[in-house]
């Protein structure tokens, strides 16, 4: 059997590990704006950067420096998410990994209330969203938009050019390792579900 044009589905996947600092939200978001400019799908961006952030948040909240700025003798080699932008045809995912186990949870949250809407909005901006249980370790908590175009790089070696702040780049050690492992893992079993 031979697989025609109309078969074919194109993977393409951008990473990056940042600290478990609120800081890392904005960085996210850049990551997001550029990643989707690169694969000439920016008509995504605001809604993709937004479940980003949430999701970011989130992991920094189970994981790492929330409510402050750490001071750079504080972060540890633990404190590591990796984030991920993965298009398989038109099928758009944004990972986050974190090294706790316990899952995110929907808050109950009222009209006056000043937070606790991250997943619900999560859950309205994809088609669906869901925790993967890496062999590695940890957490992805992923959620899936699907495209009305497919990805479009351009094919001229051209790369993304993100600077990363010196104290959001995180310490190199077995929670960095596991984080690309993890995030591979959820790439190859993406990839047996094709088959």
């Amino acid at each position: 059997m031979n697989a025609t044009a109309s078969d074919v589905r194109t993977l393409h996947v951008a990473r990056l590990h940042l600290v478990t600092a609120a800081s890392a939200v904005a960085v996210a978001r850049e990551f997001v704006h550029l990643t989707l400019r690169h694969w000439k799908l920016d008509d995504y961006a605001a809604d993709v950067a937004l479940m980003m952030s949430e999701l970011v948040s989130n992991a920094v909240k189970a994981t790492g420096f929330y409510d402050r700025q750490p001071m750079p003798w504080e972060i540890t080699a633990q404190h590591v998410m990796a984030i991920q932008l993965r298009a398989v045809g038109d099928e758009l995912y944004v990972e986050v990994w974190d090294r706790s186990l316990d899952e995110p949870v929907k808050q109950h949250v009222t009209a006056d209330a000043e937070g606790g809407r991250g997943l619900h909005l999560v859950e309205a901006l994809a088609m669906k969203w869901g925790v993967y249980r890496p062999p590695a370790g940890g957490k992805i908590v992923w959620a899936l938009l699907t495209t009305t175009q497919l990805p479009n790089p351009a094919l001229d070696g051209s790369t993304l050019e993100l600077r990363v702040p010196d104290d959001l780049k995180p310490q190199d050690g077995p929670t960095k390792n596991k984080a690309s492992i993890a995030m591979m893992q959820r790439v190859l079993d993406g990839l047996r579900q094709l088959l």
